[in-house]
């Protein structure tokens, strides 16, 4: 699976960052602005959704491939992230607080259980849907979608 059931309404035209992107972004470092994003074309924006981004070589290549394209597109360096060597999304033995604070306002208790059978790529988008004001709607579609609502 690419894309979320929650992102349905961007990914065809991908005009926003899809979460594959983000946590690929997060992994190599690169700070992408919506802006940078949005002046790449179709088959670039593509082929960031594609590219993998595990192995260390991977990640160097990605990091590369991006900062080529926000330069090509944009005239600027790429701003460059220091890289978390142990994200909260790859912590499987605690529910970040962000996640926890904003299920309970949503009425929903995650436990850890719950929160261990999710996939990175799932743990990453609840603790980024937590974070900015403008995809907090997606926070309980996103619950659903991954069975945490019953």
């Amino acid at each position: 699976m690419t894309y979320f059931k929650f992102e349905a309404d961007f990914v065809d035209s991908l005009r926003c960052i899809p979460m594959i992107v983000r946590l690929k972004l997060d992994t190599c470092g690169v700070k992408l602005k919506l802006a940078e994003w949005n002046r790449f074309t179709q088959a670039e924006c593509q082929q960031l959704v594609e590219l993998p981004c595990d192995r260390e070589s991977e990640i160097v290549a990605y990091q590369e491939y991006v900062s080529q394209l926000i330069f090509q597109h944009t005239g600027h360096a790429a701003s460059l992230l220091s890289i978390d060597p142990q994200p909260p999304w790859a912590n499987d033995l605690e529910i970040p607080e962000s996640v926890t604070t904003k299920a309970t306002e949503e009425g929903v208790n995650i436990d850890l259980v719950q929160w261990v059978n999710l996939t990175i790529i799932q743990r990453f988008a609840l603790i980024k849907l937590t974070r900015s004001q403008h995809e907090n709607n997606n926070f309980l579609p996103a619950l659903k979608e991954f069975g945490l609502l019953t």
